[in-house]
């Protein structure tokens, strides 16, 4: 089943979205407040909304539809940093279902795990699902995850996302897409991330490649 495939208009969007990620050059920085318009912000450490409580250290607690399932492989390497930079970047993946799911509806989790351009790229990419009237089901495996700790102090972080067990539901009625999986079930992503004040690892950029020859089985 193909995941995040959207109709023709919608996806046009997401992706230009998308693609404004790869420019600039590698020194640029994110805007501070740049954050997704329409979704409350307010202080950085006020409650987050009910829909997506606040962990005790802070961190809005993400919650996901039983049918929804994302797997990280790995999890850990051993090395503090580096493991730091996947938790984040995995509560990144999850924050995005839970906005495109409604799990997160003004956004506070998808505001907190990305800034700067990656935050419009995903800002777009839910509106693109909410437009097309579609939600996710499935389980999607994130896997071959590297990451580089650059000396600037920001982190790259390269993986493939498996999405051929996951598909797209229509809201209203519930049907499942049951496409049968092919080369663009399959992703690669290349991503930066930056260590905010708070200790976050940001996803900053984000470039995709579907149907990449690196992520075929």
């Amino acid at each position: 089943m193909k995941r995040r495939t959207l109709p023709a208009a919608a996806a046009f969007a997401a992706t230009a979205a998308l693609l404004l990620t790869a420019c600039g050059g590698g020194d640029e920085k994110p805007e501070a407040d740049d954050k997704i318009a329409g979704a409350e912000q307010g202080d950085k450490k006020s409650a987050s909304p009910s829909a997506t409580p606040s962990k005790a250290d802070g961190r809005p607690k993400i919650e996901l539809p039983p049918d929804d399932k994302l797997v990280f492989v790995p999890e850990k390497t051993g090395h503090a940093v580096k493991d730091a930079v996947l938790a984040d970047n995995a509560e990144r993946m999850r924050a995005s279902d839970a906005a495109i799911t409604g799990k997160d509806p003004k956004y506070v989790a998808l505001n907190f795990y990305n800034s700067g351009r990656a935050l419009e790229a995903a800002a777009k990419w839910v509106e693109g699902f909410k437009t097309a009237g579609l939600t996710v089901t499935g389980t999607v495996r994130f896997h071959d995850r590297n990451v580089t700790l650059n000396k600037d102090g920001s982190a790259s972080l390269t993986y493939c996302a498996d999405e051929s067990k996951g598909s797209t539901k229509k809201i209203k009625t519930g049907k499942v897409d049951t496409s049968p999986p092919n080369k663009d079930s399959y992703v690669f992503y290349n991503t930066r991330l930056e260590k905010n004040s708070d200790g976050v690892w940001q996803t900053t950029r984000i470039i995709s490649s579907r149907g990449a020859a690196q992520c075929q089985p």
